[in-house]
């Protein structure tokens, strides 16, 4: 079997679960580690059985591809660096620090062929992935994704914390350009946003709510969908998802689904269905990183590109600029 050569930059609490995914990928070598704290780096190398590297440019002569857990801030050096190499990369959300920056990791990438993926889990959430074959043409999007205070990820705004995890999601639904962008927010216990609510309206005439808070009382991640003849609602935390439809008499439904009876009259005579999809048993995070190795090693395409990051925070950039010049900043 052919395996492909990783490496993993940042091994902070995140980068360390990357190296462990990684050992559990069959078709990939877990080269080795970067991190600028050393001790750290070699407690994870240690743990995983790898090599903890003294600097990112020797652990790039050892691999073919990576993945970056290390600040935002240092996203766009470090990918660049990748690049210039000739090497593939999968980088934490968000894409990059700045609009700018991540245009041109996107140019660069596309330019030399190299494959370039965001890490926004919640694409391979398994109640999400679920719903893949229910979800077609959205018209109104509610997302509520609430946390409990964490002094980690308070360097920025809630809106590229947490929000930009159904940013992301509600773009790779809504196939349609984004019209307007309203959004309110405060900053509560940090120097950044820590509550916002952002409502996205797209040429199409769907329409997103969004709201983010790392200061509350209960952790609630949660996203309600309508569209035509559906109603959608999926728990991230739990996976669990709830399906309320109507369906034409004649068309069968899931055998566990519950009918309510018919509605309506003549030939526009339908069923109310209601339906709990089955959870897929995945591990999220395996799952991209399988996904990311796969396609680097059977130029396969990218479930979650660069593109598809960029787009993301652009979105979120907009949000913290109407939030800022709603307060005068």
């Amino acid at each position: 079997m052919e395996k492909l050569n990783v490496g993993v930059i940042g091994v902070g609490h995140l980068g360390k679960l990357h190296a462990k995914m990684f050992t559990q990928i069959s078709n990939c070598n877990l080269v080795g580690v970067f991190d600028l704290n050393t001790v750290q780096a070699k407690t994870i190398a240690d743990e995983f059985n790898t090599a903890a590297f003294a600097s990112i440019d020797e652990l790039l002569e050892k691999v073919n591809a990576v993945s970056i857990a290390a600040t935002t801030s240092a996203h766009y050096e470090v990918a660049k660096k990748c690049f210039k190499k000739n090497i593939h990369v999968f980088v934490e959300k968000p894409i990059t620090a700045t609009i700018e920056q991540g245009e041109e990791l996107v140019k660069v990438a596309k330019e030399k062929n190299l494959k370039f993926q965001i890490g926004h889990i919640e694409r391979f959430n398994p109640g999400l992935l679920s719903l893949e074959s229910f979800i077609s043409d959205p018209m109104f999007i509610q997302s509520d994704r609430l946390s409990q205070f964490n002094p980690r990820g308070t360097d920025v705004a809630v809106v590229l914390d947490l929000m930009i995890h159904d940013i992301d999601i509600i773009l790779s639904f809504i196939k349609s350009e984004v019209k307007q962008i309203d959004a309110n927010g405060v900053a509560v216990v940090s120097d950044h946003i820590d509550i916002a609510n952002a409502r996205i309206q797209f040429e199409n005439g769907a329409v997103a709510n969004v709201t983010a808070s790392r200061i509350s009382q209960k952790k609630m991640r949660k996203m309600r969908i309508f569209q035509k003849d559906h109603y959608i609602s999926l728990d991230f935390v739990t996976g669990a998802s709830e399906i309320y439809r109507l369906l034409p008499v004649d068309q069968p439904a899931l055998p566990t689904s519950i009918s309510f009876g018919e509605i309506g009259v003549g030939n526009k005579k339908k069923r109310l269905i209601y339906e709990q999809p089955e959870i897929k048993e995945v591990n999220a995070l395996n799952y991209e990183l399988q996904l990311f190795v796969d396609a680097v090693l059977n130029d396969k395409k990218i479930i979650v590109t660069g593109e598809d990051g960029l787009r993301a925070l652009k979105v979120a950039e907009t949000i913290i600029q109407k939030i800022e010049q709603s307060k005068g900043i």
